[in-house]
């Protein structure tokens, strides 16, 4: 999301860190699960699940949990859960999007809304916010892999549409149905990369103030609190300013 960098760097002063590795490592574990579950457990020939492992790896989440997560799918024992996409706006007109994995629809749509309701939002119908965003790869590299050029050269030889270079990081951007291809060519041209997910990129932002910004990150902290919360995705912008005082 817009700002997302800058969003992490605030949770690990606000010392949310062990909570979040927690959570992190359960929605990893989550994704894993129903991507082995969906197709073959063999990381190598199914990319969604390849994908899982390599972020699963890149949060450094031990080798044991990752193994565990693809054994309960093909044991058999492993929940059913239906993915769901709820859409809605928070505070300030900021369009939220909200990926869920649930084995209780019913449950956690009413906790999303009420989440939503108590905390300056109000949750829309599906479809009300998402063409507001592109569904897009991302994969992610720190700004020591190399310059600008070098990296912007090493994406366009992999297929990628876009890099956005800062002092701390390169993200680079592709189709999504091209992002298994376009991060193994990447690798091996770079190594291994911070990050490399499906993302839902904003078309547009909404420049939020202090006031703005705190009213947000509430409501985000506690859907992501969620169990049932995979990932949140809002369309804001603020200024470095703005960050600092958070």
């Amino acid at each position: 999301m817009a700002g997302h960098s800058k969003w992490a760097n605030i949770q690990h002063r606000k010392g949310r860190q062990d909570k979040l590795k927690a959570k992190v490592f359960s929605r990893l574990s989550k994704e894993i699960t129903v991507a082995a579950k969906m197709g073959d457990p063999d990381p190598d020939k199914n990319p969604r699940l390849r994908l899982a492992v390599k972020e699963a790896k890149s949060n450094s989440m031990p080798k044991d949990n990752i193994e565990r997560a693809i054994a309960k799918a093909t044991g058999g024992d492993a929940e059913n859960y239906d993915e769901i996409r709820y859409e809605g706006y928070g505070p300030n007109g900021v369009a939220i999007i909200v990926e869920a994995m649930t084995d209780n629809r019913n449950r956690t749509a009413s906790s999303v809304r009420s989440t939503f309701s108590k905390n300056g939002g109000n949750l829309g119908e599906t479809g009300s916010v998402g063409f507001m965003f592109d569904r897009k790869g991302q994969v992610v590299y720190p700004a020591s892999v190399g310059d600008e050029d070098t990296v912007m050269m090493a994406a366009i030889e992999a297929g990628a549409e876009d890099v956005e270079s800062d002092e701390e990081s390169h993200v680079v951007w592709c189709a999504d149905t091209d992002l298994n291809a376009v991060s193994t060519a990447l690798e091996k041209q770079l190594g291994e990369s911070e990050s490399t997910k499906l993302v839902w990129r904003p078309q547009t932002t909404t420049e939020l103030d202090l006031d703005g910004m705190q009213q947000l990150m509430k409501l985000i902290e506690a859907l992501e609190d969620d169990d049932d919360v995979q990932n949140v995705t809002a369309n804001f912008e603020a200024s470095d300013e703005v960050m600092a005082q958070l």
